[in-house]
């Protein structure tokens, strides 16, 4: 079996396959300790129905990166076999088509996922700007940075909670408006309500 492993011949199909797999552990390495975290804290109902809920999530966030990391790494082979090289667009393309497709349904998930994405990108666009010498780096630029992220949350969270994502509502919820509620020494300091 190492000859065949070793065999530049078969070294795409094997990279494909060791993607799949990478991508499954790394999807429940991240989302294991996040969902069962979320449910100990946040969550309601039986023992069984949290466990439940934190292997949903598990096998959702795993078999979904598991999915994307092959339709990735397949286009990308293809895109390469096709033209005999690689182009600047392939990932972009490959990227574009397999977040459609395993990342486009509309979960709480994939939302937490694509924000996740989102703000890496973001930042990483203003770095490439900075970087190319598009825009000279402003002075204080993190300071700004948090301070806009955080007005804007606080602002849509008062006043246009429904926009944000339900986990942001419920952390939000506990530090902001529980903190509010108490009528004893007990939910004031040890037990929420």
């Amino acid at each position: 079996m190492d000859s065949i492993l070793t065999n530049p011949k078969y070294h795409d199909i094997f990279s494909i396959l060791k993607g799949f797999r990478n991508g499954a552990v790394y999807g429940a390495r991240i989302r294991f300790p996040h969902a069962l975290v979320m449910q100990v804290l946040f969550g309601t109902g039986t023992i069984e129905q949290k466990f439940k809920r934190i292997t949903e999530a598990t096998i959702q966030h795993s078999r979904n990166l598991a999915f994307f990391v092959t339709i990735y790494k397949t286009l990308m082979v293809l895109q390469r076999r096709i033209k005999g090289r690689e182009d600047s667009a392939d990932s972009f393309i490959a990227g574009l088509i397999g977040g459609y497709f395993i990342f486009g349904d509309d979960n709480n998930i994939n939302q937490q996922i694509n924000m996740y994405l989102l703000s890496r990108i973001t930042f990483g666009i203003a770095k490439m700007a900075v970087k190319r010498g598009i825009v000279p780096e402003p002075p204080h630029s993190f300071p700004i940075f948090a301070a806009t992220v955080w007005g804007i949350v606080m602002w849509q969270f008062r006043h246009e909670r429904d926009v944000l994502q339900s986990s942001l509502q419920s952390s939000m919820q506990f530090l902001y408006n529980d903190s509010e509620v108490f009528s004893n020494l007990g939910n004031w300091l040890w037990r929420n309500r």
